[in-house]
């Protein structure tokens, strides 16, 4: 169930998250999850050495859910696995770019006001004003 935060239209940056990603001690890496067809970025997320192990097997997104502090298979309950095209490592070797490809409604665990996965995580742009506008048919 989306919470007020995942429907606000008021910025409430969470500026804390590297810091508690820190504190939990896990080895970890941020993910760029981005479609391979399109080029739009879908994502966020993070992965372990097993999360990225299990993304290569399986040829599908496998990340570590920082909140929940376990596996998480993409799709696993929603049905829209990214199926995984190619793996990037940037220069550094400190984070990863996923290119994948959907098979489902959408990648972000939100719906839209018509009960549909919204296609990306990135949904809502920052005014100048400071204030959030859902991007026109993410609404």
């Amino acid at each position: 169930m989306p919470s007020g935060l995942e429907e606000s239209e008021e910025l409430q940056l969470d500026f804390n998250k590297l810091v508690s990603v820190a504190a939990s001690g896990e080895k970890l890496l941020p993910v760029v999850v981005q479609d391979y067809q399109s080029g739009e970025v879908l994502q966020i997320a993070y992965a372990n050495e097993e999360a990225l192990r299990l993304s290569l097997l399986e040829k599908r997104a496998v990340f570590y859910s920082t909140s929940r502090r376990t596996l998480w298979r993409k799709g696993e309950t929603s049905g829209d696995v990214l199926l995984l095209r190619e793996v990037r490592v940037n220069c550094e070797q400190n984070s990863l770019l996923f290119l994948v490809e959907k098979a489902g409604e959408g990648s972000c665990h939100t719906r839209n006001q018509s009960g549909k996965h919204r296609s990306s995580c990135f949904y809502r742009r920052l005014r100048e004003n400071g204030k959030l506008e859902f991007v026109e048919g993410m609404r």
